[in-house]
């Protein structure tokens, strides 16, 4: 549903539990592509183009976002983006790239609060369909931001 994600944000604890425990702990089923002792990658739910995939944590020490890194996540966060890395390539994005987003927070849709990084590839074909999440901030008629954001989702 357009603007799902954006809604869903907007209400969206950092709770104790989330969904990507329950997946880590094969509690509830997913589409898995790449698994080693720190991290898991799965296909979304949701792609918003030919190929989607996350890339998270198995233990989120604390990261329930990427503004809660410290110096000891260091390693952590490193071996994720290598990891994206190596899946993208894996499902054949290499040559013609992709794009990796962490979405932070309520401003930055963040839905789920555990750190992941949303692989997307196949993009040109799609380009004209696709919608991000997100939305721009109103403006005033004198061009000042008001701090609510429009409803039309953004296209990139």
């Amino acid at each position: 549903a357009e603007g799902g994600e954006q809604q869903l944000a907007q209400t969206a604890q950092a709770t104790e539990v989330t969904i990507f425990d329950k997946i880590v702990k094969k509690e509830i089923p997913a589409n898995i592509i790449y698994e080693d002792d720190q991290c898991l990658a799965f296909r979304d739910i949701a792609p918003v183009a030919a190929t989607h995939f996350l890339v998270i944590p198995k233990d989120r020490d604390g990261l329930t976002g990427i503004s809660k890194a410290e110096a000891r996540h260091e390693a952590l966060i490193g071996h994720l983006m290598v990891v994206a890395a190596k899946v993208a390539a894996q499902e054949g994005l290499a040559n013609d790239g992709y794009r990796t987003i962490i979405n932070e927070g309520r401003q930055g849709c963040q839905s789920v609060y555990h750190l992941h990084i949303h692989v997307i590839g196949g993009l040109a074909a799609q380009l004209a369909s696709w919608r991000v999440i997100g939305a721009l901030p109103e403006s005033d008629a004198n061009g000042a931001k008001t701090g609510e954001f429009s409803s039309t989702p953004l296209i990139f």
